[in-house]
């Protein structure tokens, strides 16, 4: 009896030795898991003894050091200021303030890469079945899809570059042209559209010319064509910031500017020569001609323009004369869709608007560019 009260006694004190290591344990770890407010207030850290800084030796130095860190970032508020962006002012947080100008930098690198730019003369090199009006009459007809469908006009932009960029290197025939196009916009409404069309829309919107396994096949095949690059700028990817440039001095939106510019961007897509311009010199010569509409009697360049669209008035000549042609039905009029897509009055009735027959050449002449 007496060994088995022994053994008890023991085993408490067993246990009693072990909850209080356990507790010495558990209030070691707990000094170790400091945050980082807390570091910082330890004169004893280790992160205080590597980052500290050393003392001014008084408070008069104290002082004359804060002087003139405070005059060197006023300085540099001052510069800033002077020199800032056009997105930098906005409050949107989708504008990237902080970088937005390092971004069009890289676009307009990327937009010059080979692999994403169409050949300019493809039809005559590659195509031995299609033409620049089949061409044309495709994307008038993915106009209306995307019109009907409800789809962003960046998704438009993107399946008449994969359409583009695959003519560019294979050549297919006519009766496959309507399935490259209808399988380039399923892989950008894909890449751009929250919820977008699911394949049997396509396959209906085709009048079922073709099958889901068709379009499936398809779209299989220009992704590896495209090695699942599916982003690139277009025009409208520099027409946004243009736009907001040409307006800097209107305190409210003018959304007939904007609306008009859209327009003009998409006509551009209708024709096969302006393959040869790239997005951003597009989008340039659209900013130009939507001043020239409307406000015919004055320059429609200025410095702050050439600034951040990176041309000169006489880089855009051969681009505006182009759009200004499609403006004025001299080019593509037999296309339609987007002219009654812009005659909405959501859009301001811009395509109906009247542009004068001819663009005087001095505005074309860099010395005479308004400030």
């Amino acid at each position: 009896m007496a060994d088995k009260e022994n053994c008890v006694r023991v085993t408490r004190l067993a246990k009693k030795r072990a909850a209080e290591s356990m507790a010495t344990e558990l209030q070691h770890q707990r000094k170790k898991r400091v945050v980082l407010g807390e570091i910082k207030n330890d004169p004893n850290s280790v992160l205080n003894r590597v980052f500290e800084h050393p003392k001014p030796k008084s408070k008069q130095v104290k002082s004359k050091v804060l002087k003139d860190v405070l005059g060197r970032a006023k300085e540099k508020v001052k510069i800033s200021e002077n020199e800032t962006d056009v997105d930098a002012k906005s409050n949107d947080p989708q504008m990237c303030a902080a970088y937005v100008a390092e971004i069009y930098e890289y676009m307009r690198q990327l937009e010059m890469q080979d692999g994403r730019r169409p050949l300019p003369d493809y039809i005559e090199k590659v195509q031995r079945d299609i033409s620049a009006n089949m061409r044309g009459i495709l994307v008038d007809w993915l106009v209306e899809v995307a019109e009907e469908y409800k789809l962003l006009s960046d998704t438009l932009y993107l399946a008449a570059a994969y359409v583009d960029r695959f003519l560019s290197m294979k050549a297919i025939t006519r009766q496959n042209l309507q399935l490259l196009g209808v399988s380039s916009m399923l892989i950008a409404a894909k890449y751009e559209e929250i919820s977008p069309p699911h394949v049997e829309d396509f396959c209906y919107i085709t009048d079922n010319t073709y099958s889901k396994d068709e379009v499936v096949k398809m779209e299989a095949y220009i992704l590896k064509f495209l090695k699942f690059e599916m982003g690139c700028p277009t025009t409208k990817t520099f027409l946004r910031r243009l736009t907001r440039v040409a307006q800097g001095h209107f305190e409210t939106q003018n959304l007939q500017f904007e609306f008009l510019g859209y327009y003009l961007a998409e006509l551009s897509l209708l024709d096969y020569s302006c393959l040869q311009f790239l997005p951003s010199l597009i989008a340039a010569a659209v900013t130009f001609l939507s001043k020239f509409t409307l406000e015919p009697t004055l320059h429609p360049w200025n410095q702050a323009l050439k600034k951040y669209a990176g041309y000169k008035a006489s880089d855009l000549k051969d681009c505006v004369l182009i759009i200004h042609d499609l403006q004025l039905s001299r080019r593509g009029c037999f296309l339609t869709a987007i002219r009654e897509k812009y005659k909405q009055h959501k859009f301001k009735c811009v395509s109906m608007l009247s542009s004068q027959p001819e663009i005087p050449n001095s505005y074309f002449e860099d010395s005479k560019v308004g400030v």
